[in-house]
Formats: structure tokens, sequence, C-alpha cells
């Protein structure tokens, strides 16, 4: 699942680990995107610390498993802007990759209430957009594309549908998990995901007006293209 921040990701995983035959893996290349970039975020040395800086290790190891506790399903949390430019991209294709797109505004006034500055490579949208080119030539389709605003409205509805393409029977108890942290959360989960640890399923849609100005509104702006054009994809679930 190739997301951006900001999104319903943390969620996504929650409803997928939920599943007694599901293990999952959160970020898994954000300790070699850190080590690489040095960017201030929080925990910055605690994640390159306790993960892996070397993504063709974490490549090899997502596409070559085991899957973890000797699981059925592996499901991987990605953000499309741990991809770096030099990163071979070639290992993912072994994988069902689904793409997890929301409002580019939205994103960005969610961000900078964590982080002072955001630039257009922070939030995941460009290098979606070139993943997803990449992954639908290969294929010769388009993979899933689940827009946030539209699987709110409809959670079980865009579960089962994502289910039946993975071949994956769906299971009720994807739709609510206990509340509180997990042991598979990244070490950045005290600074990011105060909100899911105290979910017990995904939170009721609702309007999401936004508010941004100055560089804030160029930079979501700067994404849009990206998102409209991978928006056209998204799935629609039958009501």
């Amino acid at each position: 699942m190739w997301s951006g921040p900001r999104n319903i990701s943390t969620a996504m995983m929650r409803a997928w680990e939920n599943r007694t035959d599901c293990a999952v893996s959160d970020e898994p290349l954000y300790a070699a995107y850190l080590a690489a970039t040095r960017l201030d975020h929080p925990a910055r040395d605690e994640v390159v610390a306790a993960g892996e800086t070397d993504w063709r290790r974490v490549a090899q190891a997502l596409t070559q498993g085991p899957a973890p506790l000797g699981k059925a399903v592996w499901y991987q949390k990605h953000m499309t802007h741990h991809l770096l430019p030099g990163m071979a991209t070639d290992w993912v294709h072994p994988l069902n990759n689904v793409f997890l797109i929301r409002d580019p505004a939205q994103v960005v006034e969610s961000y900078l209430k964590s982080r002072a500055t955001v630039e257009p490579e922070d939030i995941g949208l460009l290098q979606q957009e070139r993943l997803f080119d990449e992954v639908a030539q290969r294929l010769g389709q388009a993979p899933p594309v689940i827009d946030a605003d539209d699987f709110l409205r409809a959670p079980e509805a865009h579960l089962r549908a994502l289910c039946q393409h993975l071949g994956i029977a769906f299971s009720e108890c994807m739709l609510h998990w206990p509340a509180g942290p997990r042991a598979s959360d990244g070490v950045w989960a005290p600074h990011w995901y105060a909100v899911v640890w105290a979910s017990t399923g995904f939170e009721p849609w609702r309007e999401r007006p936004t508010q941004l100005g100055g560089h804030a509104l160029a930079v979501a702006e700067a994404c849009r293209p990206a998102y409209e054009a991978l928006r056209k994809h998204r799935m629609t679930a039958p009501a």
C-alpha cells in the first residue's frame, strides 16, 4: 500500500493487522530514507537506529520473505516519498501494489501540524504518480487506487472490493480493532499515531474544509495535478 503522510494509512494498517491471517510492516523504508536525507523528523535518530538503513536489504526482505509470523498475507505500509532518487523500484513489481491518495490541501494542512515546513516532495503524491505509471505500464492496466475521502464514506464496500481484487476473503474484523499501540508500530508512533491509538475503527466521513495560503497553498497546488491523475483511476466500490 503506497501512501503519503497524513492519510488514513495507519488506520488501514490496523484494519489489515486485525485479521488473524495477516502480518504488517510499518514504513520499512523510513530508516533508509532518514539516514540518507538527515531530515529533521521527530525521533529521527531513534528511527535510524531501530531500522535497516540499506534499502536494498529492505527490498530483498519485503519481496523474498518469508512473511512475518508465518502469516499468509503480508501488508506492507509504504510512504512513496521514501523512494529517493537513485533507489531502484523494480523490486515492487512482484508485489500487489495499491495506491492510497488524499486531497493534497488536506494533506498539507495536517502535515504542518507536526512539522514547521513542507515541500511538494514531502507529501508523496509526485512520487506516487511516477510509481503508479511504472506499475501500470508493467501490468498493462491501472493498479488499484483508493481515495481516502471516498473510502471513509464506505469503508466496508471498499475493503470488500479490494479483497476481491486481491483474491483474499473479506473479514468483518477489518472494520474494528482494539484501541492502543501495537508492537508492530514504528518507533515514531508516539509522535504521529495519537489519533489512531485512540481509535477503534475508521473515523466517520466528514467535510474537511481547508485554509491554506502562501507557500503551503503553492505546495498543495503543485501536487494537485498528480492527485487528479491518480484519482481518475480510483476504486468505485459498490454501495
